[in-house]
């Protein structure tokens, strides 16, 4: 069938955005009957109702609202190719890699320079993203994942390349020890206990693993990042039970120290996750270089 024109799916996505012909013409800068008659000519060409109209405005049938999403997501993937190949001007390679955010700042990116020596014609496009997701709607190429061998089987059609295993310590700033030496866990059992809201039962595996029973292991503020806890760890806040690999600058720098040297080493590590159907030469590339750097 010939397929609708995008200036009539533009204006149709707007409008089951905004809910109204009026908010999107604003948006696309149009008038509203404009949008009107292109949203009723995608209607009559395609055989379907898209909007219903009610006595207070409109409203999205269901298969409108289905249409609208997967409209939604192709213009999103036409508009980032666009992009992309106006990025590259037809030149070099480009990888679009999911990741989680501070396993991405703070291990990956000061070592992306050494990539670039490597292989100058390789790109490599971050966004965040903690949890599994479904490579064919999402536009990514690979993912760096944090998690368990349980996760990932449960991530269906991919494929993991281990790259580090995670052991987690409690740090904290200098100055919150007071001159002590490193402590026993029963004391850090009663100081201020930072918490990471994606592992609520972080400290409890931790005083577990220790033989002590914390009065309150899950009390302490909550921050969603291991960033934003290791800064509140810094400015004196409390003690942040962290992956050391996250937080070698700050150790090095003795803006934290080890409150207590006995680690928890789980089951959660580092993975590059691949769809399982797709072979890219320059993922190959990057997922060699991840390996070798890993290693190292």
């Amino acid at each position: 069938m010939r397929l609708p024109s995008l200036h009539a799916l533009n204006c149709f996505v707007a409008a089951a955005r905004h809910g109204s012909f009026t908010r999107a013409a604003q948006e696309l800068a149009l008038s509203q009957g404009a949008v009107s008659r292109q949203v009723a000519a995608l209607e009559e060409q395609l055989g379907v109702a898209l909007f219903r109209r009610t006595r207070h405005g409109m409203e999205l049938t269901t298969a409108g609202a289905q249409y609208a999403t997967q409209v939604a997501r192709g213009l999103d993937a036409l508009a980032r190719d666009t992009v992309d190949l106006v990025g590259r001007q037809g030149r070099g390679q480009r990888l679009s890699l999911a990741a989680v955010p501070t396993f991405a700042t703070r291990w990956l990116i000061p070592r992306l320079p050494a990539l670039q020596r490597e292989s100058p014609q390789l790109q490599i496009d971050i966004e965040v993203r903690t949890r599994p997701f479904v490579f064919a709607d999402s536009g990514f190429d690979a993912a760096l994942f944090a998690g368990t061998p349980q996760q990932l089987r449960r991530w269906a059609g991919t494929r993991a390349q281990l790259l580090l295993h995670e052991q987690v310590l409690p740090v904290c700033s200098p100055a919150l020890l007071g001159g002590r030496g490193a402590l026993a866990p029963d004391e850090i059992s009663v100081m201020p206990l930072l918490q990471q809201s994606t592992r609520p039962d972080a400290w409890q595996q931790w005083f577990a693993a220790h033989g002590v029973v914390p009065p309150a292991a899950a009390a302490g503020p909550r921050y969603e990042l291991f960033s934003l806890q290791a800064a509140a760890a810094v400015h004196g806040l409390g003690v942040a039970l962290l992956p050391t690999l996250l937080i070698a600058d700050e150790l090095a720098a003795r803006q934290l120290v080890i409150a207590c040297p006995r680690p928890l080493r789980g089951q959660r590590a580092y993975y590059l996750v691949r769809p399982d159907d797709v072979d890219d030469p320059v993922l190959d590339v990057f997922a060699d270089w991840l390996r070798r750097t890993a290693a190292a």
